[in-house]
């Protein structure tokens, strides 16, 4: 037990002092650079990739971390400082992030910011409300036109994005203020409430305002008699210590203050998801439009982006893994050598496999902000179990007259583990190890929610795009990557497992 507290320990220092680990979390720190936010849908991404323009063109390193999440990822992110800017709206601070706290109003918004270390601009110029939409045919068959409407239609079902279905503004309060009767309410992603809804599978959704669906898959936005919800004018936040460090980046974002009318967004996001046309490129001809200026960054080509996703990807996985290994071993002998402790850490190593990755990597973002340490410690997390079983099981198997020959050899309790008792186990450890390896690679995938890259970019991607090009691009190298993986350990058999173990019984 004792060895698996000193594995412990360098386990942590290990995740502590691997260069680039924290330097991932905290760019934002880094003179000359300037990390930007933006959330999982079209609309936050080319306003991030505006303000990244700005940045570039201010002299600056802009840091896009693209597809962060929801609300209270960005705004978590936004305190710890490990990004410096991202877009939001009224509506959603004052009824999502400073809710119950009667904030309402621009002024009562800056001022309650400010307590906080935080700036923001003025309006952009769009209201991109929430609203209620249904397709157009089925609206008008069934007499639909405003939400109170929907309450004489108790067998509707509802698909709402999954943010919706909780927050302050959105399906509870929405379903107490009209008193709707319907039961069957999905949560989904955004993106995919429009394709179920064009597949018939539900037949209510929540929009925003300027989304370039509405028109697209010729949706009726029903009317919100009871004035349910806020206006959601859009507006740049940053930290206040920009002000100082980058003054000149805080003036030219203000230069944005109600240039930006909702007929111009809502074009956009159509270039950007209808048209594919990419959110960089979206957000500087509109820029180049309004200030004669186009951004200067270098568009990445998909050679380098697979590389970076890449190199992302065998980051997050070989650090978790190594250090898993380091640690899940010891915990494994120690499981098996004492009985009363192995219930413990096999209960404990179990229970935290069944936390759902999504939450696990939620829960590490308070602890170790966004980026690389939180994906890398709930992936070192979830390999644990497989290791730690598969040593304790591989141990416990073998052969008891087998110890009782290295008892009588008068082994020390060291040299037997280390002479017997591992070498007859590691072709089950092995196996732990193999099966920990291709978990986490697939895991991997969900740490671009919290902007940790990796093959799980591209996915997030085409997803809100419902491109499957893009999907493809970090589904099949990841499953590329399990099957090497996979094949290296089977080859590494070959040299950690002993000769007499690898023999095949004969047929």
């Amino acid at each position: 037990m004792r060895t698996a507290s000193h594995i412990a320990a360098l386990t942590l220092l290990f995740l502590a002092t691997t260069p680039g680990v924290h330097a991932a979390s905290r760019e934002a720190s880094s003179a000359g650079e300037i990390v930007v936010g933006s959330k999982t849908f079209t609309e936050s991404v080319i306003l991030g990739e505006m303000a990244s323009h700005i940045i570039s063109n201010a002299g600056l390193r802009p840091i896009h971390r693209r597809e962060l999440g929801g609300t209270r990822v960005l705004w978590s992110a936004l305190i710890r400082g490990d990004i410096d800017i991202y877009p939001e709206y009224t509506g959603t601070i004052s009824e999502e992030i400073l809710a119950g706290e009667g904030v309402h109003g621009e002024a009562a918004i800056r001022k309650a910011l400010a307590r906080q270390g935080l700036r923001m601009t003025r309006p952009l110029g769009f209201n991109n409300t929430y609203a209620i939409g249904m397709q157009e045919q089925v609206a008008e068959d069934l007499n639909i036109r405003t939400i109170s409407d929907l309450r004489g239609h108790p067998d509707l079902k509802f698909g709402f994005s999954s943010e919706f279905m909780d927050r302050g503004d959105g399906w509870p309060s929405l379903r107490k203020r009209y008193a709707l009767p319907q039961q069957e309410v999905k949560g989904m992603a955004h993106d995919l409430a429009y394709r179920g809804l064009e597949s018939g599978s539900i037949q209510v959704i929540d929009l925003y305002a300027t989304d370039a669906e509405i028109q697209y898959y010729r949706l009726r936005v029903l009317d919100d008699d009871r004035r349910h919800f806020p206006a959601y004018h859009a507006l740049i936040l940053y930290r206040a210590e920009l002000e100082h460090r980058a003054p000149e980046v805080v003036t030219a974002l203000q230069r944005l203050e109600g240039r930006i009318s909702d007929k111009a967004m809502a074009a956009m996001n159509a270039r950007a998801k209808i048209d594919r046309v990419p959110e960089s490129d979206v957000a500087a001809v509109f820029l180049g439009d309004v200030f004669s200026f186009t951004g200067d960054r270098q568009a990445e080509t998909s050679v380098n982006r697979f590389l970076r996703n890449t190199a992302d990807h065998l980051y997050l996985v070989a650090l978790s893994l190594t250090a898993a290994i380091l640690l899940a071993i010891p915990l494994g002998v120690a499981a098996a050598k004492l009985p009363r402790a192995g219930q413990a850490i096999l209960g404990a190593v179990g229970i935290i496999q069944t936390i759902p990755s999504l939450a696990l990597l939620v829960f590490m973002i308070p602890l170790l902000g966004i980026g690389g340490p939180p994906a890398i410690m709930a992936l070192f997390l979830y390999s644990l179990l497989p290791i730690v079983r598969n040593t304790y099981t591989g141990i416990h198997a073998i052969p008891l007259h087998i110890r009782e020959s290295a008892e009588a050899l008068g082994l020390p309790p060291a040299a037997k583990l280390r002479l017997v008792e591992l070498p007859m186990a590691s072709r089950t450890i092995l196996a732990g190890i193999k099966t920990s390896a291709v978990i986490n690679i697939g895991t991997a995938t969900l740490g671009a929610l919290i902007g940790a890259g990796g093959y799980g970019q591209p996915i997030l991607t085409g997803i809100r795009l419902d491109d499957i090009g893009l999907i493809l691009q970090g589904a099949v190298p990841a499953a590329g990557l399990a099957l090497l993986v996979q094949g290296g350990f089977e080859l590494a058999e070959r040299f950690l497992v002993p000769k007499g173990l690898r023999l095949k019984p004969l047929v």
